[in-house]
């Protein structure tokens, strides 16, 4: 029987939030491993998640075709991983997220190897998100090169290292007040990011259908709301809630696109929260998701204490009384 060892697959993007976990997830089923990504020599923190010259990074930029040919040879699988929550010089939606995965498809189909591509639920053509229409243009981009190939649309992920509990705990943190844009209605489906990178890992082994479009949602549909209330809970602080109607929202996103770390907020991430992102009845009705894939899905309020606590007053030690 042929060995994991026997197949080489390059992930693109492998050093990123969602990256490092699947790269973890394949090392220990004993895959070998090239992580592309645009900057190798800041990779060197993957190496530890295999075995001795398991993990090989290698320079790559899906605007440039020729470095992405060049990290494709010789390899049986593809895994593109590669995503931007916001645009800037020449990293644009359209070129990562769009254009950027159709030259991966097309490289992986010039050596004939499958392909894993991640993508995100609310992906839309007729979006008024360019975030939402280059993920649909991806998606469309990746399947008419390589037909076979599996879609992962994950809904938002969370874990150490995110960029959304920690935003809205780090806010927490030095804003006695936290909005809630367009009122905290809109519903979302928190997914843990080791969730999903036994998924990809699994589309890797062969367990998915070819051609196939998965949604990744966590155990629970929750609001905004909702979700800031667990984050608070979580970091033991109290702070006022407060609506914001999403035109002045978007609004303020034209000031604040320019903030530093969790105050930057995009006129696009504020499009983005007009729309639910949950798993779809279609979805669950054919099991293209967690469940139908046997995964059992952490919740937000089983993980978030295991990282946040950083954000606490007194850190991972317990107030007294508490």
């Amino acid at each position: 029987m042929a060995s994991n060892l026997d197949t080489l697959v390059t992930v693109f993007g492998g050093s990123g939030f969602l990256g490092r976990n699947v790269v973890r997830a394949l090392a220990k089923r004993d895959y070998r491993i090239r992580v592309a990504v645009r900057r190798p020599e800041l990779a060197g923190h993957l190496q530890p998640l295999g075995k001795v010259g398991q993990i090989h990074a290698v320079q790559a930029n899906l605007r440039y075709p020729a470095s992405v040919e060049a990290a494709m040879r010789d390899s049986h699988v593809a895994i593109n991983l590669v995503g931007i929550l916001t645009e800037g010089g020449a990293q644009r939606f359209d070129a990562v997220q769009g254009v950027g995965a159709g030259t991966v498809a097309r490289a992986a189909g010039a050596v004939d190897a499958r392909m894993v591509h991640v993508s995100a639920i609310g992906a839309d053509e007729n979006s008024l998100s360019g975030y939402a229409r280059s993920k649909a243009a991806g998606e469309k981009a990746v399947l008419s090169a390589i037909p076979s190939a599996t879609i992962m649309r994950p809904s938002i992920m969370f874990g150490p290292e995110d960029q959304f509990t920690n935003r809205f705990a780090s806010l927490a943190r030095i804003s006695p007040v936290l909005p809630l844009i367009g009122g905290g209605v809109t519903r979302l489906q928190p997914v843990y990011v080791s969730d999903v990178a036994t998924a990809v890992a699994d589309a890797v082994d062969g367990k998915t259908k070819p051609g196939a479009t998965y949604e990744l949602g966590g155990p629970e549909v929750l609001t905004m709301r909702e979700i800031m209330e667990i984050i608070l809970a979580t970091i033991e602080r109290r702070r006022t809630m407060i609506s914001l109607p999403f035109g002045l929202a978007k609004l303020q996103a034209l000031f604040l696109q320019f903030a530093p770390g969790p105050l930057k907020l995009t006129p696009d991430q504020v499009e983005l929260l007009r729309s639910d992102n949950v798993v779809s009845d279609a979805a669950k009705a054919a099991g293209l998701t967690l469940e139908g894939l046997g995964i059992a899905a952490d919740t937000l309020e089983a993980i978030a204490p295991l990282y946040l606590w950083r954000f606490r007053a007194a850190g991972q030690f317990q107030r007294n009384g508490a």
